[in-house]
């Protein structure tokens, strides 16, 4: 008996080493079909990006719960961001969607770019054009000549179940391409930052530059675009999202015809219900929108009232978790029928929809080049009012925003830190880069005093060039 267990245990070993062989085979076979057709996207940001990507990490690094701390884009693999001040390089991934030279990314690894170029699987780099881009569901479409070339294809996220195997494939770190493995984790993921999307969630390990990069069944279909990471440390910990691959398919088009989509807009803000707030307002069910706030101008502003209850809109009923998705579903310049609560009777009303309009990012974007302060080894740009508004520095007439710090340089040594606001210069208000960025080397005997806004708090610093 003991023998026999010995053999069968034995013989379960082999087939347990033969699965796990043909599963590694099956891998191999799926890579060798996919990789040719998986690129890395490169590019330079304009430099005058450099005050709102500090604003973005200041504001992510402040969160007081830590949510959106830990919700990162994958921006970019490692960069040049030389001492000089020369562009920063930053990369992405993304993927042949067509043989003549089409390509899929996100939206987000081109924002802002200058130049961008595509590096192919076999190692030539091509000038990219960008077709278009959409910034509900963060695709952007590229655009290269170079033949023909292998393409993927768009698969259905709708078939892909919990549990199954999934592989992603992109340029971590920019170390090169690499695939990672794992499961479909759950579906149907809505992120406060994307509220048009249902991301696929997978545990396959995705880092900064694999964003734009494909999540592929074992059949080889693309079944979603990789996009956004939770990270308490911006790498990798099993929570990885993707854009399903049905998003993708819908926006395509669009692109491709018009550079852009064109998406419904109404001009609210709205709270979800509850029962409490459903027997304050007389409302039956705790179903429907709450509205708490009609913008001036608004496409609705003559038809909705700050504390009417929206319980659809056309045939569809409204929940405030869907409400964005279907009112972006709806046709900018078309009328619908709408039904509201409001002061306890139903109401049906006509709304008219507008045009969605891309993030408010364009007034960061005015904020000067940002510029390399070597004697206290950090960068600084010059500030917008939407700039300071957004670090909480509303009553600031002016300021320098710190765009870029090294981990050894007098800057951080003092405890600065990116998205921080420098006001004075011991009793000098700083209104341009150039106020400091001559300033001599501080010392233990000769700090330099700077008055420093973080948080909407003001503070003095010493900078003294060595730790305190």
């Amino acid at each position: 008996m003991h023998r026999a267990a010995l053999v069968t245990a034995a013989a379960a070993a082999v087939l347990l080493h033969g699965a796990a062989h043909a599963a590694n085979d099956g891998y191999v076979d799926l890579v060798r079909q996919v990789a040719p057709s998986v690129v890395t996207v490169l590019v330079v940001e304009q430099r005058e990006g450099a005050g709102q990507r500090a604003v973005e990490r200041a504001n992510a690094a402040s969160d007081v719960d830590g949510l959106r701390a830990l919700m990162r884009r994958l921006l970019s693999g490692p960069g040049a961001n030389a001492e000089s001040g020369t562009d920063d390089s930053v990369l992405g991934s993304g993927f042949i969607i067509r043989a003549d030279g089409l390509i899929v990314t996100n939206r987000h690894v081109i924002a802002g770019a200058r130049t961008v170029q595509v590096k192919l699987a076999d190692g030539r780099e091509l000038p990219a054009k960008v077709v278009g881009a959409d910034a509900a569901t963060d695709i952007a479409l590229l655009k290269v000549s170079a033949g023909l070339l292998p393409a993927l294809r768009l698969g259905s996220s709708e078939n892909i179940s919990v549990g199954e195997a999934v592989i992603a494939i992109g340029n971590p770190f920019g170390l090169g391409q690499s695939v990672t493995a794992g499961i479909i984790s759950a579906r149907g993921r809505t992120l406060e930052a994307d509220p048009y999307i249902d991301f696929l969630q997978t545990d396959a390990a995705i880092n900064a530059g694999n964003s734009g990069g494909p999540l592929l069944s074992t059949d080889g279909a693309v079944i979603g675009v990789t996009s956004v990471i939770f990270s308490p440390n911006g790498g990798s910990i099993g929570l990885g999202f993707a854009i399903p691959a049905e998003t993708v398919a819908s926006v395509i088009g669009d692109l491709e015809a018009h550079g852009r989509v064109d998406r419904g807009y109404l001009g609210i803000s709205v709270q979800a219900m509850t029962p409490a707030l459903a027997r304050a307002l007389g409302v039956k069910s705790a179903g429907g929108a709450l509205i708490t706030a009609v913008e001036a101008h608004a496409p609705v502003e003559s038809s909705l009232r700050v504390g009417d209850v929206l319980l659809s809109i056309g045939s569809n009923a409204i929940t405030f978790d869907g409400l964005g998705k279907i009112a972006a579903r709806l046709r900018p310049g078309s009328t619908v029928d709408a039904t509201v609560q409001r002061d306890g009777l139903l109401l049906s009303t006509a709304l008219k929809i507008g045009q969605l309009p891309d993030p408010p990012n364009s007034p960061l974007l005015m904020g000067d080049r940002d510029t390399w302060v070597p004697n206290l080894r950090l960068g600084i740009a010059n500030t917008t009012n939407e700039i300071r508004k957004s670090l909480k520095a509303d009553d600031e007439t002016g300021g320098l925003i710190v765009t870029q710090l090294r981990p050894a340089g007098a800057g951080a040594l003092a405890g600065l830190k990116i998205g921080d606001l420098i006001t004075h210069a011991g009793t000098k208000r700083l209104s341009d880069v150039a106020d400091l960025a001559s300033v001599s080397q501080p010392s233990p005997k000769n700090p330099l005093l700077l008055r420093v806004l973080r948080d909407g708090s003001p503070r003095f610093v010493a900078v003294t060039g060595s730790e305190e």
